[in-house]
């Protein structure tokens, strides 16, 4: 399986799921049994901590299921503790400018890339790290940048943001995205389809791979028709809720 960084670097589409939920032993397994080329494992929304977080990271590694990670903030801590923990790739929430994500990038990469401090022969690098210099580049080159636009701010530097070196793709909040532009939740107006288009034309054009979460097989089959290459399908709640759901009501019925 292609690590999260090789899956970053084209435009081919690539399927996944989110962890909100359930801190199983067996979830990387399930999820690439069911032919899930990633995971995204969410920490803001989901209560998920530290150490829930370093387990579920255990699991995926186990099944060899490449995975991203959001925790519920952006600084210094939030983005070196998860990294550190062995997260292949990093979520940066709102993120608003140019600027914000160069320095947040900085925190993700370790000297001279950035001033991400150092800690070797743990998690990150499966306690094995070996010659310093080299353990240094290879968690620089395998670690992915992922701002979250997901804010007005966001959508009018959205070219700047794509064109950083340090971005490896860009992924669309759109819940987030239609609060900022103020029509909540309607996914269908002007506005929000407008800096949707105008996201993914930023991405394209910088030569980057553009992410989302959908809910529905016919929503990402609509995102993928316009260009968008990462899909996370559901979380693991939302899965398991409309296939119980789908059951009891035809076995009802």
């Amino acid at each position: 399986m292609a690590s999260l960084k090789e899956m970053a670097g084209h435009r081919d589409v690539k399927l996944g799921a989110c962890i909100m939920e359930f801190e199983s032993p067996g979830i990387g397994h399930i999820y690439r049994a069911a032919g899930a080329d990633f995971v995204f494992v969410d920490c803001e929304h989901s209560g998920i901590g530290i150490e829930g977080l370093k387990r579920i990271l255990r699991y995926l590694e186990a099944a060899g299921m490449p995975h991203f990670v959001r925790r519920a903030g952006k600084t210094y801590p939030d983005i070196a503790t998860a990294l550190d923990a062995g997260a292949e790739g990093l979520l940066l929430p709102m993120a608003g400018s140019a600027e914000e994500v160069r320095e947040l990038a900085g925190y993700m990469k370790y000297p001279p890339d950035g001033v991400r401090g150092v800690a070797l022969g743990i998690a990150h690098d499966r306690y094995a790290a070996g010659p310093p210099e080299e353990a240094l580049a290879a968690a620089n080159a395998r670690t992915v940048c992922i701002p979250l636009i997901e804010t007005a701010d966001g959508v009018e530097n959205v070219e700047a943001i794509a064109a950083l070196p340090q971005v490896d793709l860009l992924w669309i909040g759109h819940f987030d995205l239609s609060c900022s532009l103020g029509v909540p939740g309607a996914f269908d107006h002007p506005d929000f389809v407008n800096a949707h288009r105008r996201i993914v034309a930023a991405a394209h054009a910088a030569g980057k791979s553009i992410g989302r979460l959908v809910a529905s097989p016919e929503e990402g089959r609509r995102l993928i028709g316009e260009g968008v290459d990462f899909i996370c399908y559901g979380t693991d709640a939302s899965l398991l809720l409309q296939a119980a759901r789908g059951g009891f009501e035809a076995m009802r019925n």
